[in-house]
């Protein structure tokens, strides 16, 4: 009998969203509106910093620096949220930086989910939760957001996407472990408001389960709403690991430098996954970013502060292809926050008829239609859901507006060209 390759934590996570779309939006040339990241460069101050720490010859920053955490870095953080947290952090025990928020939610899930542990999942989520569970052993539990109609005539919105409490508390059982929350969501926008977390926040605290906070998006928050972290709410610190990340905070996702804060109890397990897996995150993006941090803590919400001059370029940036969206017949959803907003498209079933095969999600075959045919790419909502719930959300595809002007006017141009081409509905 041939002995087995692949190991068995493998099996079921193999296949990710990312490689085929990116491979396609590639293929056919398309203005990319799919992908995640900035087509526009971080602040000159930090890749500056950068780029003065690898090439001054009398640095030792092209070397090793400490495992957990480059020691300006580590300070700056615990200066920059201690106060957002109410908590006076210890840089050394509070807060591990690791390779960029994925590599974190990867020390975070392997080092609190076991064997058999359940994980609450609230849906739609950012694709990696799901693998990250399973290889840690976990059963996922995944809990929906529903759209409610809004009653008071103004247009739809991330906000009335909203989870029942009754139904969450009722898929507790003794086995669950840990609730996973990501605020502002990654793909909705949807930025939970405190009276949400307040309750989610008593649920944890009732049941005792743990909390894996991912808050990436944390400053891009939108039309004077303010981000609320869960881990400073009563009773949450002490069971909550919160994730941020370099590339959403400076707009430089390739330097992949994230980090995790959480009490000392907690945080003590991830290190130990972190010194056995990625051991260090590359030092001289570490102190850029480190950099980075002490400059925007002196100017913190003030108007020449990078954090607010990003969220308001990019709310400007939202409400263009909010705009542009609606022309050519879409349903987009007004984003709370992130750098996504989702629209629906089911109106468009009579120009893009649905596939023959029932079992392909009709957002998946649509967004591959448009790259195809109008070479604009996004992404299919129901990529973010569990198998059992891909087919009741199927008439949602995410863009990605965190682009140059230029970006979004090419996008544009193809919107207005297919609204005037277009034989099927017209927004109204």
């Amino acid at each position: 009998m041939a002995r087995r390759i692949q190991a068995r934590r493998l099996e079921g996570v193999d296949k990710n969203i990312w490689v085929e779309f990116v491979s396609l939006a590639a293929q056919y040339k398309t203005v990319n509106l799919g992908q995640g990241f900035p087509d526009f460069s971080p602040p000159s101050y930090a890749t500056e910093a950068f780029s003065k720490a690898i090439t001054d010859e009398h640095s030792l920053l092209n070397q090793y620096t400490r495992a957990f955490g480059h020691p300006p870095l580590v300070k700056a953080l615990a200066q920059m949220f201690g106060p957002l947290f109410g908590q006076e952090l210890n840089p050394l025990t509070n807060v591990l930086v690791s390779v960029g928020a994925y590599g974190a939610l990867f020390c975070a899930f392997q080092a609190l989910v076991d064997e058999g542990d359940e994980v609450i999942i609230i849906e739609p989520f950012f694709d990696c939760y799901e693998p990250m569970t399973l290889m840690a052993g976990g059963q996922c539990v995944y809990v929906p957001l529903r759209p409610k109609p809004a009653d008071d005539g103004r247009p739809p919105s991330s906000n009335d996407w909203r989870l029942d409490l009754a139904e969450l508390e009722a898929k507790i059982t003794k086995k669950t472990k840990v609730l996973v929350l990501n605020t502002p969501n990654n793909p909705l926008g949807k930025v939970f408001d405190k009276e949400e977390l307040e309750e989610i926040s008593h649920i944890c605290v009732k049941h005792d389960l743990l909390c894996i906070s991912d808050e990436v998006y944390e400053w891009l928050v939108y039309d004077g709403k303010q981000h609320v972290r869960i881990a400073s709410l009563p009773g949450m610190w002490d069971r909550t690991i919160t994730v941020g990340s370099a590339g959403k905070t400076f707009s430089a996702t390739g330097w992949k430098v994230g980090w995790a804060f959480g009490p000392d109890c907690l945080l003590k397990h991830l290190r130990v996954v972190h010194q056995n897996s990625v051991y260090h995150c590359a030092t001289g993006a570490q102190e850029a970013v480190a950099q980075g941090f002490q400059k925007e803590l002196e100017r913190l919400g003030q108007p020449d502060c990078y954090f607010v001059q990003l969220r308001d370029e990019l709310q400007k940036k939202r409400d263009w292809l909010y705009h542009c969206l609606t022309e050519v017949g879409m349903k987009p959803m007004m984003s709370q926050g992130s750098y996504f907003m989702i629209a629906d498209i089911s109106r468009f079933k009579s120009e893009v008829p649905p596939p023959t095969d029932d079992n392909i999600p009709y957002d998946n075959y649509f967004t591959k239609w448009m790259m195809k045919h109008k070479q604009l790419a996004s992404i299919p909502v129901s990529a973010f859901y569990s198998t059992p719930h891909k087919k009741q959300f199927e008439n949602y595809i995410r863009f990605c507006f965190v682009k140059e002007d230029a970006t979004l006017k090419a996008a544009e141009k193809i919107l207005k060209k297919w609204s005037s081409e277009s034989t099927g509905p017209k927004a109204q």
